[in-house]
């Protein structure tokens, strides 16, 4: 029986409760700093905590990390230094700097860490990947995404006061779009170009309207990633695309389709993949985003059972988010070319 806790109970309880219908899982403790939050979800574990490290005293051996971003890396760290597995929410961190702490912590500790980036999940991004690997597009040599989302209604908390969300560059949360393409293409980028417009709609808040990334792999490809998330534009919404030597696919952008061209099919044609598995049970539907998080925690847990690479591990989750890091480093240099390191 694998006991698991969960810090951070807002996004946090979502994914409590998909661990908590994974089969020999028990959910033993939370831990949030709001005694409000906390009093409210109480009932769905053992013991709650408002002390991050009275939590870690608690007997479990999987923590996940759902707690703000500035606070993911000292969290995961400190997590795995009591010897627990640790399941993170994205972004991996809130800067370049700190990820190498989080390499050798995982590194000593010998345990399991996976980065929880939910849009891997999808069931159109796991039917794509099998269509690539068949070769039924050829070689890929292009993709891009989109993922704008205008949170500036969460860039002030209920006293006025700026959030961390204000000053995050919208780029370094460009994982909802790597992660899902470097996972179809199994491909990992190795150089950034970034160019950002600058503060125009929230000026007030201080936040970056909108962030693109291009991006080039170590196969040869290139890669183009669009980030908004101070944008006047309802609602949200993602987007990807993918071509190859012998044909595309590509989603709607605000609606659950996906299409395809194949060399001799004469055109596009809408595809049998949405976002949601069509064989999930019911209880997959209770993560917030369809079945992902389902499927995500699932493969999570089964590294841990069957001593397996987790398959968002460090190195992968640092593969969907450096580029981020470093395309904003470019952006801030007038488009400079900015190599991606390899923490390999």
């Amino acid at each position: 029986m694998l006991k698991v806790g969960v810090v951070g109970l807002r996004r946090g309880l979502s994914l409590l409760r998909m661990f908590a219908v994974q089969k020999d899982v028990r959910i033993v403790a939370g831990c949030d700093v709001n005694e409000n939050q906390l009093a409210r979800v109480e009932k769905e574990f053992e013991k709650g905590y408002t002390d991050y490290d009275e939590f870690l005293g608690h007997d479990m051996d999987i923590v996940v990390v759902a707690t703000p971003m500035p606070f993911h890396i000292k969290h995961s760290v400190a997590a795995l230094e009591s010897g627990r597995h640790v399941m993170c929410e994205v972004i991996i961190a809130n800067s370049m700097d700190e990820c190498e702490s989080l390499v050798k912590a995982v590194e000593k500790s010998k345990k399991k860490y996976m980065l929880a980036e939910n849009c891997c999940y999808w069931y159109f991004v796991e039917k794509w990947r099998e269509l690539v690997a068949d070769g039924k597009i050829g070689n890929p040599i292009y993709a891009e995404a989109e993922y704008v989302h205008d949170t500036r209604s969460l860039m002030r908390d209920s006293e006025g006061n700026l959030t961390w969300r204000a000053s995050r560059p919208p780029i370094h949360y460009c994982t909802h779009s790597m992660g899902p393409l470097l996972t179809i293409m199994d491909d990992r980028c190795i150089s950034a170009v970034g160019m950002g417009t600058g503060v125009n709609v929230a000026p007030d808040l201080g936040a970056i309207d909108m962030e693109v990334g291009l991006f080039r792999t170590e196969k040869g490809r290139v890669i183009k990633i669009l980030r908004g998330a101070a944008i006047e534009r309802e609602p949200a919404f993602h987007y990807y695309s993918i071509y190859g030597t012998e044909g595309c696919l590509e989603t709607a952008r605000g609606k659950d389709q996906t299409f395809g061209h194949f060399k001799g099919s004469g055109g596009m044609s809408e595809l049998p993949y949405k976002r949601n598995h069509p064989d999930a049970p019911d209880a997959a539907a209770g993560g917030g985003h369809g079945t992902c998080e389902y499927f995500m925690v699932k493969a999570f847990v089964d590294s841990i059972v069957n001593d397996t690479k987790p398959p968002i591990d460090v190195y992968t989750g640092l593969d969907f988010s450096l580029p981020g890091f470093c395309a904003h480093i470019s952006a801030q240099q007038d488009g400079k070319i900015v190599d991606i390191p390899d923490f390999r």
